[in-house]
């Protein structure tokens, strides 16, 4: 049975649907992911459309949502991609594990566009990188309290490589 996910962020226009279709793709058979924002945008950021493009992944269909609209479904994770995010997860089953990736929302970015669009290649790297990671982590195996612990331990690790 597949493992439901949800990305949660504040806009659901760029690292939401970014790490939502990774996962589908990596995670085919083993997780299905979601994605939402807790005030979604009008619509998906044009350059985490020609991010995802440049490794043949196409997410131009795909429209902002809101967490509201996934109240009745049951999600065994949900990851944080922001500070807003956290703070403002709304509460869950007691089963779902909760885990908070601190990923720069590249929205914020200055600079050309081509400036732009290589920071949301370097966050789209930084999401690949985390999901092979979780993609590593032997899940069935574990409790909810040994995956959230998990699960934080790699994300320390992965947070100080990055810098």
């Amino acid at each position: 049975m597949e493992k439901k996910v949800l990305f949660l962020c504040s806009q659901n226009a760029a690292r939401s649907q970014m790490a939502e279709a990774i996962l589908n793709i990596k995670g085919k058979g083993r997780f299905i992911a979601y994605s939402a924002g807790l005030n979604p945008a009008s619509k998906i950021d044009s350059f985490a459309i020609e991010a995802m493009k440049r490794d043949d992944i196409d997410i131009s269909c795909k429209k902002p949502k809101a967490f509201m609209e996934f109240g009745n479904v049951n999600f065994d994770f949900i990851i944080t991609l922001c500070d807003k995010a956290i703070n403002e997860c709304p509460n869950c089953s007691i089963d779902t594990v909760t885990v908070h990736w601190g990923i720069t929302d590249p929205i914020n970015f200055k600079g050309t566009d081509e400036e732009k669009l290589e920071s949301y290649i370097k966050i789209k790297k930084d999401i690949m990188t985390r999901i092979n990671v979780f993609l590593s982590i032997p899940i069935g195996k574990l409790n909810k309290l040994s995956l959230e612990t998990n699960m934080q331990e790699l994300e320390n690790l992965l947070n100080l490589s990055l810098i």
